[in-house]
């Protein structure tokens, strides 16, 4: 059911991820034209169409989930999708950072944390998900 632990975790995974779009993951102390992603002094997920879509997918993805309690396995498969997703888009924007020539210039900002934040509330759900089955399974034992 939508009031379960699982939707309000996967809730604040598709909250954190969806946060991304509105703020910085580093940021320099002013553009670096010699840089191509510190050109404009921000890391942010619109530096990299793969960060865009992988950000937009895993939202995408835990936001659904929530709707689906009826199929715990699919939503306990999504949510394992989006803990591989979000590590690959994360892995590839920490390869674009320290890829690039104002790696040493740049700052971490709050919004390095989202992501990290995203799998846990995601791998928090899929927890929660799991315990929900086994509970319907010793329930549908006692019948």
């Amino acid at each position: 059911m939508i009031q379960r632990i699982q939707s309000v975790f996967l809730a604040l995974a598709a909250i954190c991820t969806f946060a991304l779009f509105a703020t910085d993951v580093a940021e320099t102390a002013g553009p670096v034209p010699s840089s191509q992603v510190f050109e404009d002094a921000h890391l942010t997920v619109f530096d990299s169409p793969l960060l865009i879509g992988g950000a937009a997918a895993v939202g995408l993805l835990t936001l659904v989930a929530i709707f689906l309690f009826g199929n715990r396995r699919l939503q306990r498969t999504m949510c394992t999708v989006a803990i591989i997703l979000t590590v690959a888009y994360a892995a590839y924007g920490v390869l674009l950072w320290y890829n690039d020539a104002a790696a040493t210039q740049a700052e971490v900002e709050p919004g390095v944390a989202l992501p990290l934040l995203a799998i846990l509330f995601a791998g928090l759900a899929g927890r929660y998900i799991t315990k929900d089955e086994k509970l319907v399974r010793s329930a549908d034992r006692l019948r």
